[in-house]
């Protein structure tokens, strides 16, 4: 013989309390993350200034504008990363897409994260250090 029976094992008031669900984007969840401060245009060219921090995660905003851009004919980018706080690849990841196509880039005003990044990522030579390829076979 079998019975089935709707009600709970266990009456409400005794039933455990469920912990509540959390989900982890695996994103870090520290605050900040990229803010473009302002955009304007110069003919076919943007002028974006960014300001926070910026990497693989908080990029995306930023990627979908200069796609959006570059759809719409746009093909010069200024970024000022003066208030930069924090860059790393992704933002490395962003100026090296912008350029292809014939689409030319200026990186004005950078900040020490952005300067930080861009030396480690060997992008930029200190003047002091620069040799030319006709002074090292000559010396």
């Amino acid at each position: 013989m079998s019975t089935s029976s709707t009600a709970p094992i266990l009456p409400a008031a005794l039933a455990p309390l469920a912990p509540p669900t959390l989900h982890d984007s695996g994103a870090d969840a520290a605050p900040g993350g990229i803010v473009v401060h302002s955009c304007t245009t110069l003919g076919a060219t943007l002028v974006v200034s960014l300001r926070g921090e910026i990497d693989h995660f908080s990029a995306a905003p930023l990627r979908a504008l200069l796609a959006s851009a570059a759809d719409d004919g746009y093909t010069g980018l200024v970024l000022d990363a003066s208030r930069v706080t924090f860059a790393d690849s992704g933002f490395l990841a962003l100026l090296e897409w912008w350029p292809r196509h014939g689409r030319r880039l200026r990186l004005a005003n950078r900040s020490r994260a952005v300067k930080r990044l861009l030396h480690a990522a060997g992008a930029v030579t200190p003047p002091a250090q620069a040799v030319s390829p006709t002074a090292q076979a000559t010396s």
